[in-house]
């Protein structure tokens, strides 16, 4: 390593093995954390269990509660719209035809056209203040849906609010990779992942409250106007607890102590990511479009979010095809966010105590399948059981969860790992544009076809998380074969030299 304070973070590799030796001779720009893990008290660092247990409930406190909330908010804001359907939000827009189909949709427009520059941002600017700075600004956004006054208004707010937003799940992502192992990120993702159903809980909750106190007490304002300025409010506030609370990572954190925030770095050695690299590396995007994994990915972010983006903007919608009122269906939509949050609890929980995170997820996705089957196969006048089947549909997340999880865990190389959560990203965008379109007009109040699209999508999706699971482990086996080789030498902190998960033998893809 160069002694220069300019070329610390650099090392040069030696030939070693079949897999390294495509970057033999090469410089190779390090991780940010490599500085402590080479430096004087290196050879000191030693992580007792119970050191690590006190560290790890640390970390969780600290990071967890705030991640929950802003994600929670996440789902909130972008759902709002769905709420504020049913309580005059067309009518006040003149909303005419397929003006509404195309308001669920326009949102992903904007995050589709953002997430690349938004995730090359969130590699080049420290993490945290960056995602701070989208919260804030899509709670603004969000307010100011309130003084719309037209289809064309609408439109935009739905825009930025879809641009600001883009930045979430990808930072989450990387938040989750730079502070839990391996075996811990696949239930901190369902973790802060299903606040999404604490959302859609507390949303039509509030909802119903706003819509209720309308019509008893009177407002000022529209109820759908006054939930949109509640929501972004709240947003904002939380985006600015998040600016001054969530480090960029370990080396910033304030709730650690010096000593703390080595172990913190060491803990994550296992992961053979490091915590962070700024610099732009065209191999690594290169290798991530020519991965077939990554398309594997992107194919179910792709067909599972058609689902997705139909069941987002319409479920109030949905509720009330079934036969009961708007203000009901507002209340009758939160046990959804509960299956919600009771699946990917205990998918993730499952997934990463049997090391199986992908077979575990798919039993989500079976119940979801089973839920719309109950949806098409019970007449109309039987809303309860349709109702029940909607109910199941909400564990679908599951499958969707576990492959984020996993962009956290197999895909290694700081350029690479931002461009596959773009990737995964886009597609996920792509998917819920054409999910609302499903949902035509001349179809309501059922949706059938768009109820069958649904059973077809997440079908699909079952074959996709299969070979997913089959190639991982196929690749496992290909690199433990390299390592068994006698001539086989590891790179010294091969762990922190921001390698790919394909060209570092030593990077075992978990399942």
């Amino acid at each position: 390593m160069s002694g220069t304070k300019e070329e610390k973070n650099y090392v040069e590799l030696t030939p070693r093995d079949p897999i390294v030796g495509e970057i033999l001779h090469r410089k190779v720009d390090a991780d940010e954390a490599l500085q402590v893990v080479t430096g004087d008290n290196a050879d000191a660092i030693h992580l007792d269990a119970e050191t690590e247990r006190h560290l790890l409930r640390k970390i969780d406190w600290n990071l967890m509660p705030l991640m929950c909330l802003i994600y929670c908010l996440n789902y909130l804001d972008k759902t709002t719209i769905s709420y504020a359907s049913i309580m005059g939000l067309k009518e006040d827009l003149n909303l005419v035809g397929d003006n509404y189909q195309w308001l669920g949709s326009l949102f992903y427009f904007g995050y589709l056209g953002w997430e690349f520059p938004t995730n090359r941002l969130m590699q080049r600017f420290p993490l945290a203040k960056y995602s701070a700075f989208n919260v804030i600004m899509w709670g603004l956004v969000l307010a100011l849906f309130a003084v719309t006054e037209n289809f064309a208004g609408a439109v935009v707010i739905r825009l930025f609010l879809g641009i600001f937003e883009a930045a979430v799940t990808p930072g989450f992502a990387l938040f989750t990779s730079q502070w839990y192992t391996k075996s811990e990120q696949g239930f901190r993702t369902s973790i802060w992942f299903c606040f999404n159903g604490f959302a859609q809980i507390f949303g039509g909750l509030v909802a119903y409250g706003f819509a209720h106190g309308a019509s008893v007490y009177g407002f000022s304002i529209a109820p759908w106007k006054a939930i949109f300025v509640f929501t972004g409010l709240l947003t904002i506030a939380a985006g600015i607890i998040f600016l001054f609370v969530m480090p960029d990572n370990q080396l910033n954190a304030r709730f650690l102590t010096p000593e703390e925030r080595v172990l913190a770095v060491h803990r994550i050695k296992v992961n053979a990511q490091g915590i962070g690299n700024k610099h732009f590396k065209w191999y690594q995007m290169k290798e991530a479009f020519l991965d077939p994994m990554v398309w594997a990915f992107a194919f179910y972010a792709l067909v599972a979010d058609i689902p997705n983006g139909g069941l987002t903007n319409f479920f109030s919608q949905l509720i009330v095809s079934f036969g009961y009122t708007p203000q009901q269906s507002l209340l009758y939509g939160t046990p959804g966010g509960a299956v919600e949050i009771i699946a990917l609890l205990i998918c993730g929980y499952v997934g990463d105590r049997l090391g199986s995170r992908l077979l575990v997820s798919m039993s989500g996705l079976l119940f979801a399948i089973f839920g719309v089957i109950l949806i098409v196969a019970i007449p109309l006048d039987k809303p309860a059981g349709r109702l029940v089947g909607y109910y199941f549909t909400q564990a679908s997340p599951t499958p969707f969860v576990a492959l984020l999880s996993l962009i956290s865990t197999n895909i290694a190389g700081w350029t690479k790992k931002t461009m596959v959560a773009a990737i995964y990203l886009v597609t996920y965008c792509v998917g819920n544009i054409i999910g609302p379109q499903t949902f035509r007009p001349q179809d309501a109040p059922d949706y059938r076809p768009a109820q069958i699209i649904i059973l077809v999508c997440w079908s699909a999706c079952l074959g996709d998380i299969l070979f997913i699971w089959w190639y991982y482990r196929r690749q496992n086996k290909k690199k433990a074969l390299i390592r068994a080789q006698p001539s086989y030498t590891k790179l010294e902190n091969q762990e922190f030299l921001d390698l790919t998960d394909r060209e570092n033998t030593e990077f075992v893809y978990t399942l």
